[in-house]
C-alpha cells in the first residue's frame, strides 16, 4: 500500500523558504531538520522544503510516495513501466529512491529502512 506522503520541492536557503512560505501562506511547521529539510502541513498534503542536501531530485519538484517495502515497489514501478533513476538509499530518517513514470516524471518513494 502507498499513500502520497508529500510534494517535494527542492531550496536552495531553507531559512528563507521557511519564513517565505509560512508568512505567504500560513503554512505550519510539522518538522524542521536544521538546513536539511522542513515539513509544512499545507492542509492535508504536506510541502516538503528540502536544502541542497537533501535535493534528490536535482531541483525537480517531485510528488513522494510513502510505501511499506522500497524493493517491492520499484519492481512494481518497473513492471507498470516506470525506471528507476536512483536506487535505494537510506536517508537520515528512511530508505528513498527516485524513479520516473513512463512520461519522463520524476517521482521518489520512500518507506522504513
Amino acid at each position: 500500500m502507498s499513500r502520497l506522503g508529500n510534494i517535494h520541492y527542492p531550496v536552495t536557503d531553507l531559512e528563507k523558504a521557511l519564513v517565505f512560505y509560512t508568512s505567504a501562506f500560513d503554512l505550519k511547521p510539522k518538522f524542521v531538520d536544521g538546513q536539511r529539510y522542513a515539513a509544512l502541513d499545507a492542509g492535508g498534503t504536506t510541502l516538503a522544503l528540502a536544502g541542497p542536501e537533501e535535493d534528490l531530485t536535482d531541483g525537480a519538484v517531485a510528488a513522494s510516495f510513502k510505501v511499506d517495502d522500497v524493493r517491492t515497489a520499484l519492481d512494481a514501478i518497473e513492471a507498470a513501466g516506470g525506471s528507476v533513476v536512483q536506487p535505494p538509499a537510506a536517508g537520515p530518517h528512511e530508505l528513498r529512491a527516485v524513479v520516473s513514470d513512463p512520461w519522463g516524471n520524476t517521482l521518489i518513494v520512500y518507506g522504513p529502512k
